[in-house]
C-alpha cells in the first residue's frame, strides 16, 4: 500500500517536472520565432542572393505574415497549456484558443497556395498540406472539446 502511494507521488512529481519543461519550449519558441522573425530579411539576402526585387520582396512578405501567424498559434497554444496546468483544460477559453489556431493554419495554408501559383517547390506543397490538416484538426478537436464542456456543465449541475 505505501509502495504504491510512494509510485503515484513520484509519478505526479515527474508529471509536474515534464509540464514545466513544456511550458518552457513552448516560451523558448515563441522567442526564437520572434527572433527568425527579425532575422528574415538578413537571411534573405543570404539565402536568395541572385532573385531578383519582386521575387525577394514576395518570399519577404510570405516569410513575415507566415511567421506572424505561427507565433500567434504558438501564443494559443500557450494559453491552452495554461488551463490544462491549472487542471482544469475544459473551459470555453479552449475553444476560443483552438478556432484562432485553425483561422491561422488557414490562411498560412491560403498564403502558400498562393505562393504555389508564384514558385512551386516540394516543400510550399507539403506546409500547405500539413497546414490544412492541422486547421481541420483544430476545429474537430474544438468541437470535442465543446461536447466535454457540455457534459461537463450538465455532470455539475447534476451532483
Amino acid at each position: 500500500m505505501l509502495n504504491i502511494c510512494y509510485n503515484q507521488i513520484k509519478r505526479g512529481v515527474l508529471a509536474m517536472k515534464i509540464n514545466k519543461i513544456t511550458g518552457i519550449l513552448i516560451d523558448v519558441l515563441i522567442f526564437t520565432g520572434i527572433v527568425c522573425i527579425l532575422c528574415i530579411p538578413l537571411l534573405l539576402k543570404v539565402a536568395i542572393p541572385y532573385y531578383s526585387g519582386v521575387i525577394y520582396y514576395s518570399y519577404m512578405a510570405f516569410l513575415f505574415i507566415s511567421g506572424i501567424f505561427t507565433i500567434y498559434i504558438l501564443y494559443n497554444i500557450r494559453r491552452m497549456y495554461k488551463t490544462l496546468f491549472l487542471g482544469n483544460p475544459f473551459v470555453k477559453e479552449n475553444i476560443k484558443y483552438l478556432n484562432n489556431i485553425s483561422i491561422s493554419c488557414m490562411f498560412i495554408t491560403l498564403i502558400y497556395f498562393i505562393k504555389c501559383f508564384m514558385v512551386l517547390t516540394f516543400a510550399t506543397i507539403i506546409i500547405v498540406i500539413v497546414f490544412a490538416v492541422g486547421s481541420l484538426f483544430c476545429l474537430t478537436l474544438k468541437d470535442i472539446f465543446k461536447q466535454a464542456i457540455y457534459y461537463k456543465e450538465e455532470n455539475d449541475c447534476t451532483v
